[in-house]
């Protein structure tokens, strides 16, 4: 209008033509680099593992395999007026401000195929926490008779390097703790979960204390166990590899690396 193109625009219109614009400043997308060197072996381990095997060899029905992290700052929030229910017509209603009445630390396991869930809440996160959910599960059966149970967890600093792995190995014989690469916690399958526990129990955010969120953490663990079924993994070795080539080219190439990617391994799936 300024430069006397048009006399006047509608909104409806300038919505039309910058939703057709090929730029769209408005909207972005993040990404990372997967800066471990050894992100393509430490991710065909884990995805291995979904398939039930570990260095190619197929799993003994006594090994199990636990997918665990934790679940930091769950804030109980307790909102200045109480939150109104939907009814027809009308969406629920929250108000904006609140009172902060604490927060745990959420942390949960997830036995990859057999569909179980273990979860406590703790108030800060730690080896201790860590240690006390792994116990929770090693104590009881199978896992306490088991061959092996492995573990995958990311590199947390309360699981993190080969010290943890010789801790937990010390208190537990048969657990065997196989992290993911670094920046890489989407691997993890009780990451999923998490993403359900948000958006099904978080959201909308209004709890009275934080022994509210507690029990509505807790009861939503016990209701999703009793519907669960294993998660379908669907990337084999040779799929999976053709994902983490196209993932590292596309990163070097957002880098400005020219550097071919030749290194990258996957351990070859021999079950077939």
């Amino acid at each position: 209008m300024a430069q006397g193109w048009v006399a006047e625009i509608s909104g409806t219109t300038l919505w039309r033509w910058l939703n057709a614009d090929a730029l769209r400043p408005w909207q972005h997308r993040s990404w990372i680099f997967p800066r471990d060197p050894d992100f393509a072996a430490k991710a065909g381990r884990i995805l291995d593992l979904y398939e039930r095997l570990w260095e190619g060899v197929p799993l003994l029905p006594t090994d199990f395999v636990i997918s665990a992290d934790e679940k930091t700052s769950v804030q109980a929030r307790r909102r200045k007026q109480p939150t109104l229910p939907g009814a027809s017509g009308r969406p629920t209603r929250v108000e904006h401000e609140y009172f902060r009445e604490g927060a745990w630390t959420y942390l949960a396991a997830w036995d990859v195929h057999r569909a179980k869930l273990f979860g406590r809440c703790e108030k800060k996160n730690g080896i201790a926490p860590t240690d006390r959910l792994m116990a929770e599960v090693m104590t009881q059966e199978p896992y306490q008779s088991a061959h092996r149970v492995f573990w995958i967890m990311d590199n947390c600093s309360a699981h993190r390097g080969q010290k943890a792995a010789q801790r937990i190995r010390s208190q537990w014989p048969n657990a065997i703790l196989v992290h993911t690469p670094t920046h890489a916690s989407w691997l993890n399958q009780i990451e999923i979960y998490f993403s359900i526990v948000q958006r099904k129990v978080l959201t909308p955010n209004d709890f009275l204390a934080l022994a509210q969120l507690e029990q509505r953490l807790l009861n939503f663990q016990k209701h999703y166990q009793q519907t669960a079924s294993p998660l379908s993994v669907v990337l084999h070795s040779q799929r999976s590899q053709r994902l983490i080539d196209q993932t590292l080219r596309k990163s070097a190439r957002r880098c400005r690396l020219t550097q071919p990617v030749d290194y990258v391994t996957v351990i070859p799936n021999q079950s077939t």
